[in-house]
């Protein structure tokens, strides 16, 4: 935390900001690399644990020593940032390198892959250095006016190593924004986020299903990201530790929460809070369905009424805040939650159509799909912003330094003195072994996991 050097998360930020004028030595990176997560390989094992592999592969188009800089990541809840970098690759069969030019009707000989390179992993620096080429002199003189290059003259043919271990990871000077009432309010939204999901989770406003059915045959997702099976590397844990291909570390989890649930992990999914609530019945008939989810929602011949509870039905926090925002979305009450929240994120035209649907409106399936797939982009991005503009520096400075912003003023508790406090929260097993920290009306939770990583340093791809 030293007042003369730029912090990595500066440096960082300069990278977002040039990352068209920076190119990355590929090849260097993959070579010095250590990954941070068990190494995950492609296909699946049947039951005897055979790797059964995929009938298709990727070869990289960019087979070059540089790629460009890729975009850096805060973790949500972790001292970690990654770095994404795309690669342009092509399908083609696996057995014979045949290359697969369609699918669908769409070409496929000019896709994207994508690695993941964790820069810092838990507060601590996982890649040392990079080596990069800068192509303009603005760039160069900023990053040496910083004290992140020596050379002397810019030279758009040198390759330039940057230095990461020698940086502090914050500044000592580091400010951060409030965090009241954001909990609630990307509660609201990943619930609202969960409900579109369900509902597009085999839907496109692009592609048929026949198409979409060709996508999944040729390991392609309905965007058309390459999305092959995967498995662990290793088949069995306790082996691979004994003979020291793997190890484990133990891993800071920070987590933001309000007063009466710990944080976003305590809301269960749409289609299980679905189930557990919610009835679906055949309006003819009066057959309930059995497990109901909202990829059957878009039947028209369907009607949704609230479940008869028993009387040994806990309901939480977490049920009262969800309940209200699938009773507004379902049409059983009208509360304006979800118009609010659309029009928050600027998904007016769904707003529109939810209100047109409650009013006996009737609205084609893909019309709605089409404005579900708007507002479910723009949710995603408003909370994203959210947890990069506001909560995962935060995260990152308490991971990094152990301490929370001499701002924020909070004695560390326990799990059974903050269930005392607060008798609504509930605990994980490892959140159990954690502390917490009230500030103003929410609840900063500091917990361990523990998690495995290969020890085998990667020459070809990241984690």
């Amino acid at each position: 935390m030293s007042d003369n050097k730029i912090s990595l998360v500066e440096l960082i930020q300069i990278f977002g900001q040039y990352c068209n004028n920076i190119i990355i030595n590929i090849k260097h990176l993959q070579e010095h690399y250590q990954r941070t997560g068990i190494k995950r390989i492609r296909g699946i094992r049947n039951e005897n644990g055979e790797l059964l592999q995929p009938w298709l592969t990727t070869e990289y188009i960019d087979n070059a020593e540089y790629v460009d800089m890729g975009e850096f990541q805060f973790s949500r809840n972790a001292a970690t940032i990654n770095m994404l970098i795309k690669r342009r690759v092509k399908l083609a069969k696996f057995e014979d390198q045949t290359p697969t030019i369609e699918v669908a009707g769409l070409l496929v000989n000019d896709l994207n892959a994508f690695n993941n390179y964790t820069i810092v992993s838990d507060g601590k620096i996982n890649v040392k250095s990079l080596q990069v080429k800068i192509s303009s002199k603005k760039v160069f003189d900023l990053l040496k006016q910083k004290g992140i290059l020596d050379a002397e003259e810019f030279d758009f043919r040198a390759e330039y190593t940057i230095q990461l271990d020698n940086l502090p990871l914050v500044a000592a000077n580091s400010s951060y924004s409030s965090i009241d009432g954001l909990f609630n309010e990307l509660a609201e939204i990943k619930v609202l986020n969960s409900i579109m999901c369900a509902h597009l989770k085999n839907e496109s406003d692009v592609f048929i299903e026949t198409q979409l059915d060709e996508f999944k045959k040729h390991y392609l997702s309905k965007n058309t990201y390459i999305n092959f099976p995967t498995t662990n590397e290793y088949t069995d844990i306790s082996e691979a530790l004994a003979n020291g291909t793997i190890d484990s570390k133990l891993s800071y989890k920070i987590d933001i929460g309000s007063q009466d649930i710990l944080n976003l992990s305590k809301l269960p999914s749409a289609n299980k809070f679905l189930n557990r609530m919610y009835r679906l019945y055949d309006k003819e008939t009066g057959e309930i369905i059995i497990k109901p989810s909202f990829e059957i929602v878009f039947n028209e011949n369907l009607a949704i009424r609230h479940s008869l509870l028993s009387s040994r039905t806990k309901i939480t926090k977490a049920d009262e805040l969800m309940k209200p925002i699938f009773d507004d979305f379902l049409g059983l009450e009208q509360n304006g939650i979800v118009e609010g929240i659309l029009k928050k994120v600027g998904a007016d035209s769904l707003a529109q159509l939810l209100e047109d649907k409650q009013t006996g409106t009737q609205i084609g399936k893909e019309e709605m799909v089409a404005a579900l797939t708007v507002a479910n982009k723009k949710l995603e991005q408003y909370a994203e912003n959210i947890y990069q503009d506001k909560i995962s520096p935060l995260v990152f400075y308490i991971g990094c330094t152990g301490l929370l912003p001499d701002k924020m003023k909070a004695k560390a508790i326990t799990a059974d003195e903050a269930a005392a406090k607060y008798p609504n929260l509930q605990f994980s097993k490892n959140e159990q072994e954690g502390s917490f920290f009230a500030v103003a009306d929410s609840i900063i939770s500091i917990y361990t996991k523990t998690e495995y990583y290969s020890k085998v340093v990667s020459a070809s791809t990241a984690n």
